[in-house]
C-alpha cells in the first residue's frame, strides 16, 4: 500500500503555510528534520529517510504545532473514546496493545527502564503506569496490570483529550504502534 497521495498532501499543507527554512521535530528517542526543499524527512540519528508512514505522522503533526498545538486537558482517553475509531479497534490492539503485554505482561515494572530513555515519568495509573511525550505537547499514558486468579495480564494506552486536535484516528494508531515499538 502505497502513501504517496497522504505524503504530497501532507507536503501541500505545509507549503501553505509559507515556511522559508528547515526545522526539527523530536519523536521519542529520535530528532528528526524535515528538510522542506528537497521534500524529506531525515532521522538525525540515523541520517536515513524517516519511513513514509513515519514522515506523514510527523508532517501532520508539525502543520498543527507551526498553527498553534491545543492545551493539555490533563483528561485521558482510551482509544475506543475517540471518535470513528470503529474500523480501527483490532488494529490499535494488535499494533499497540498487545505488543506492550507480550513484552512486558510478566514483569511489568520492567517498562520503568523507559524512564531513562524517553522523557516520561511514572505516574499512579493501574498497577505500573508512565507518560511519555511521544511529541512536544502530545502525551501518551501507558498502563499495566499485572495478572492474578482471574485475568491474565493486561495493558492499555490512553492519550490526553487535546490529540484530537492534532491526529486523525489513523494517525493515533500509527503513533501508538511507534510507541509500543520504541518500548
Amino acid at each position: 500500500m502505497g502513501y504517496e497521495t497522504a505524503l504530497h498532501k501532507a507536503w501541500q499543507d505545509l507549503a501553505e503555510l509559507n515556511l522559508d527554512q528547515n526545522t526539527n521535530v523530536k519523536f521519542l528517542a529520535d530528532e528528526y528534520t524535515i528538510d522542506l526543499e528537497n521534500k524529506r524527512v531525515m532521522s538525525l540519528a540515523g541520517n536515513a529517510a524517516a519511513k513514509d508512514f513515519i514522515a506523514i505522522l510527523i508532517l501532520h503533526y508539525l502543520k498543527v504545532k507551526l498553527n498553534g498545538l491545543p492545551l493539555l486537558t490533563s483528561e485521558w482517553l482510551d482509544f475506543k473514546e475517540l471518535s470513528g475509531v470503529e474500523g480501527y479497534l483490532a488494529a490499535f490492539r494488535k499494533r499497540a496493545i498487545e505488543p506492550i503485554i507480550r513484552k512486558y505482561g510478566q514483569g511489568p515494572e520492567g517498562i520503568l527502564e523507559v524512564l531513562e530513555r524517553f522523557p516520561a515519568k511514572r505516574v499512579e495509573f493501574g498497577d505500573i503506569g508512565i507518560v511519555l511525550e511521544a511529541f512536544e505537547g502530545v502525551p501518551v499514558l501507558i498502563t499495566l496490570w499485572r495478572k492474578d486468579e482471574e485475568f491474565g495480564p493486561e495493558a492499555n494506552m490512553l492519550f490526553d483529550k487535546s490529540i484530537i486536535q492534532i491526529f486523525s484516528v489513523e494517525d493515533v494508531v500509527v503513533l501508538a504502534g511507534m510507541v509500543a515499538g520504541w518500548l
